[in-house]
């Protein structure tokens, strides 16, 4: 982890180096290509037939999409660090993580045509580039959003991440504990800063993932407390689901997929973005630095961006394109109204992941990822 913490303070010298590794230009397709994705990244089909941006790949290209999901970003770490692997849609916890590692490779963006049409708010973003070096491509975003059993909370749905955070009786007459949720992964202690953020702004908090020693003791104690709430600490998808649909859970933080999945089995689920706003990840196709099929991870960095995938990957996932014009111009099942419920106009209300460090741009000094790490682990345990 020091070595973590200091390759990350030192970011700007290895971009410097790095950028020589762009690739020049692209060769033979090499036959496959090989990805890390969070789960309902990366579809063929298998689950839904209306929903496959990767046989139409496979078919002009000759390149065969192998994926492996990865439940958390700390497991995409691993197993870029493992390597084996040519791609990752990596979120912002990650990313920086990744570059500091020496893991990834910059990106020759001239060999993507479509690069142009990647929204302007994304293309220079700071989870993935670093001194004007590009080390990977926007896939897609979205918030973290507050999903909630709708029978519990009936005609009063959560404005506030108050029903996960502090005791309280909900609509339905029952206390939130041990029916609440909280994210498996140390990133989530940012969630617990911005909700201090906005119910203790004495602390003076600007960032959640740039915390001084006195607002990061502050947002553990709100997740010691949080701990006597939570029935369980949820990074698979499809057990949060089961879990709501069969184990009583009526509230947590949680991502448009899975919200999306259970209102289309016609379960009593909706979500929102309550009043302190909420954390979020920008996903970035990043290239791995030994990647075995560079040409086919270039095709298919490109197809992403100039394919069906941005518009039904937006549908399917609850996303937000990366591409705007995915919204509008038929390329898939997306409309603009679809764009404006999954949360286009949100942006500004989202604290995008990003890798804690000590060297922080808000104060002087911040409690940098790696205290994270083994911090949470204690808060779960009970610590």
């Amino acid at each position: 982890m020091k070595k973590l913490l200091i390759a990350t303070t030192c970011l700007s010298l290895v971009m410097g180096n790095a950028a020589f590794a762009q690739l020049a230009a692209l060769g033979t397709p090499e036959g496959e290509v090989d990805i890390v994705a969070w789960p309902g990244y990366i579809e063929r089909g298998e689950t839904d037939a209306a929903y496959d941006w990767v046989t139409s790949f496979e078919e002009a290209t000759g390149c065969q999409v192998v994926v492996k999901t990865a439940n958390t970003s700390d497991e995409m770490v691993a197993l870029m660090n493992e390597g084996g692997f040519d791609l990752v849609t990596a979120s912002g916890d990650a990313s920086l993580r990744l570059v500091a590692g020496g893991k990834v490779q910059a990106i020759n963006t001239d060999l993507i045509p479509s690069w142009s049409k990647v929204d302007d708010r994304l293309k220079d973003a700071p989870w993935f580039t670093v001194d004007g070096v590009h080390y990977g491509v926007p896939y897609q975003w979205g918030p973290n959003v507050l999903m909630y059993n709708t029978e519990a909370f009936g005609d009063t749905p959560p404005t506030s991440w108050s029903v996960v955070f502090e005791e309280q009786t909900l609509p339905d007459g029952a206390s939130n504990k041990g029916r609440v949720q909280a994210y498996d992964g140390p990133i989530y202690i940012a969630d617990a800063a911005l909700y201090l953020m906005a119910h203790h702004p004495e602390l003076g908090i600007t960032s959640p993932y740039e915390l001084n020693e006195d607002q990061y003791a502050a947002a553990l104690d709100l997740l010691r407390g949080q701990r006597q709430l939570v029935s369980r600490y949820w990074h698979d998808a499809y057990i949060q689901m089961d879990d709501f649909k069969n184990e009583g859970v009526v509230a947590s933080g949680s991502w448009p997929f899975q919200v999306g999945m259970m209102q289309y089995e016609n379960a009593p689920i909706a979500s929102v973005v309550p009043e302190e706003g909420a954390t979020g990840w920008a996903d970035t196709t990043m290239m791995h630095a030994d990647a075995k099929h560079p040409t086919c991870s270039y095709l298919w960095m490109e197809h992403t961006l100039n394919s069906n995938l941005q518009s039904d990957l937006s549908v399917w996932f609850g996303s937000v394109p990366s591409v705007p014009a995915a919204c509008t111009d038929g390329s898939g099942m997306q409309t603009a109204e679809g764009c404006d419920y999954n949360g286009m106009a949100d942006f500004d209300r989202i604290h995008f992941w990003t890798t804690p460090v000590s060297a922080c741009a808000s104060q002087g000094e911040c409690v940098p990822y790696y205290r994270w790490v083994s911090d949470y682990i204690a808060v779960i345990g009970g610590r």
